[in-house]
């Protein structure tokens, strides 16, 4: 094993051991949260190195990159969580590679999901992504505009909703990072009972290296760590 690749299987366990820690000290099961090793810094010798480590859910926040990085470890048993905004015209070839899409940020992007996910002869599975900080560089759904569109994302055959993402305000405390990881997770509880039955909300992806025990005490199912797996490497 290299160097790099030591390190980083030590930065793994070392997370996985922070993750277990928090879980524990909330009453929870670490076993009930996916640890998603974002690999968007690093190239495909560290993805590698992430996989042959025991990573088996790897995430990529660019299209072109997933599909490199795919194709590169498809010797692997890596199931790939697109996590960043997707283009509409960047779906069609990824759908056949994410296991998951995590970024669903719109109408329009779901409603083309839905058609190119018929038109492959498959079932897209996507989380809603929600911008519960408020801020305009960010991405997703405002929080008021979800339950307006239950039935219409319902409507969407092809489409299997597992769940709400979510990301902190950027520059904020740990404090900060909690209101907004709860605000999620209080969201997903006001939108149970209104869900249409093809809806399901089980997951609340929320959480990153510099934040995931925070999201962790307030739920999420899966958190997504990048730039701790990968300290002490040059990049």
């Amino acid at each position: 094993m290299s160097d790099i690749a030591q390190r980083i299987a030590e930065n793994i366990a070392e997370v996985r051991c922070r993750i277990a820690e928090t879980a524990a000290r909330c009453g929870r099961s670490a076993r009930d949260i996916t640890m998603v090793a974002v690999t968007k810094y690093v190239g495909v010798a560290e993805a590698r190195a992430v996989a042959e480590a025991g990573c088996r859910v790897l995430g990529e926040s660019r299209p072109q990159q997933l599909w490199e990085k795919a194709e590169a470890l498809k010797d692997r048993p890596v199931a790939w969580h697109m996590i960043g905004h997707i283009q509409r015209n960047k779906v069609r070839r990824t759908l056949p590679l994410a296991t998951l899409i995590e970024s669903v940020d719109s109408m329009r992007l779901l409603e083309t999901i839905d058609a190119e996910a018929a038109s492959l002869g498959q079932t897209a599975s996507i989380l809603l992504e929600v911008n519960v900080s408020g801020e305009q560089a960010k991405h997703g759904f405002a929080p008021e505009a979800v339950e307006p569109l239950l039935e219409q994302i319902a409507a969407c055959r092809n489409i299997r909703v597992g769940g709400l993402m979510g990301m902190a305000g950027w520059g904020g405390t740990q404090e900060d990072a909690r209101r907004d990881f709860a605000a999620l997770r209080q969201l997903r509880e006001r939108l149970r009972p209104n869900c249409p039955r093809e809806i399901v909300l089980d997951d609340l992806s929320m959480g990153m290296s510099g934040d995931f025990p925070a999201a962790i005490a307030e739920g999420a199912t899966i958190v997504r760590i990048g730039s701790a797996l990968f300290e002490g490497i040059s990049r």
